[in-house]
């Protein structure tokens, strides 16, 4: 099956096709009919696995549709909403908007915190048929009467379950009272707790229920490795590793803002360009830092959990976890950046005796021995007792 037997029109498949691909990913071969269909969704895909164009491309269809009548008088107004839980992932997703709609006459904004709200004001005085927001700047242009959401007729919530983990439940319950009662609701999400299910029981009309990776797998084209090493030398370690094997674009992950700081600040002392991004740092930081990231003149990003979602970068080789996460889960998350759409990818876990017990879950989650290698220089005391981890915000 290729894009051309989905039902999509000339002109999206022109902008799929100038973007090299030719074969839908198995969430786009089921979400894109069950989306032009007009059916409300429930769809269980993981990062990495094309799950943005499976909602966007049928979205863009059904709002050029000329078959499908549109409101007829006053200023257009906004048709599609897509909620995401952080403002790189709502980057991300309307560029995506942009680059799949480019040969359509529908206009499209991104909605974010961290920024000027004045300039977002006068943008939707002028025509706007997708908005991509998070919940809380959303509110804010409610608050000031700026945006109007009566006439929405396509909902989608991506990475549900990353919006429930950072308390956006009340906001979302807040926006779905502003939207019009008749309309389609996608909901997009990693896994399916009883909160998620506990969502969409609630939001969904007769859904179609997807789900394209097993619960909480990993891509088999990554490569797992744990480096044992005492808590007081990850970071020479990392630096050594980063020099030895002459890595570039890697992606490492801490527990806290502040570890991801000190990492990026000691990395760059040493002749590694690195950059930290994380909750605390301004949207034009976290955007450059992204963009010489993408583009491999900075060799290393330094991430927390939350600041990561919505890194998409098709080829990344290397995901390195200087701390383990405190879930077992966010370990999925973490390392779905890399081992994309059948490319190779290592995932690197720098290991202290604090963190044995972590290690222990993450592979039972995984049902997968992960296998160790002391570097020499760097073998960890046996006699060292461990400590408690210190917990931090994981923005």
């Amino acid at each position: 099956m290729n894009f051309s037997d989905l039902g999509l029109s000339d002109a999206i498949l022109r902008a799929v096709s100038e973007r090299g691909y030719t074969d839908p990913t198995p969430i786009q071969k089921q979400a894109i009919p069950a989306v032009l269909s007009g059916i409300d969704l429930l769809a269980g895909a993981q990062t990495g696995t094309g799950k943005t164009a499976g909602f966007v491309l049928p979205i863009l269809h059904r709002l050029s549709d000329k078959t499908i009548k549109g409101p007829s008088e006053g200023r257009p107004p906004i048709r599609a909403l897509i909620l995401v839980p952080t403002r790189e992932l709502a980057a991300q997703v309307e560029e995506s908007v942009r680059e799949y709609g480019k040969y359509l006459k529908l206009a499209s904004m991104t909605m974010i915190g961290g920024v000027n709200i004045n300039p977002q004001i006068t943008r939707l005085r002028s025509r706007v048929d997708i908005l991509v927001a998070t919940p809380g700047r959303l509110l804010d242009h409610v608050g000031q009467k700026t945006i109007d959401l009566s006439r929405i007729e396509i909902l989608v919530l991506d990475e549900a379950d990353r919006m429930l983990d950072m308390g956006f439940i009340r906001d979302i319950r807040k926006i779905l009272t502003l939207l019009p009662k008749t309309r389609q609701n996608l909901l997009f999400s990693a896994t399916f707790s009883d909160e998620i299910r506990s969502l969409a029981a609630g939001l969904l009309k007769n859904p179609e229920t997807i789900e394209v990776a097993r619960r909480n797998t990993t891509a088999e084209t990554i490569t797992h490795k744990v480096h044992p090493v005492d808590r007081d030398r990850k970071r020479q370690l990392l630096a050594h590793l980063v020099k030895e094997h002459n890595w570039h674009q890697v992606l490492v992950f801490t527990r806290t803002k502040h570890g991801a700081n000190h990492l990026a600040e000691y990395l760059a002392k040493n002749g590694i360009p690195s950059l930290a991004i994380h909750g605390n740092k301004s949207q034009s930081a976290r955007t450059r830092a992204l963009s010489e990231f993408k583009e491999g003149s900075l060799q290393v990003l330094v991430a927390t959990d939350i600041a990561a979602r919505g890194i998409d970068i098709s080829e990344l080789p290397h995901v390195v976890n200087f701390e383990l996460p405190n879930v077992p889960e966010d370990y999925v998350h973490r390392i779905g950046r890399t081992g994309r759409a059948g490319q190779s990818g290592e995932a690197v876990s720098l290991v202290c005796v604090d963190e044995l017990k972590l290690l222990s879950n993450i592979e039972k989650l995984l049902k997968l021995k992960i296998p160790q290698e002391v570097i020499r220089g760097f073998e960890p005391d046996r006699n060292a007792k461990p400590e408690p981890i210190r917990m931090g915000g994981r923005r």
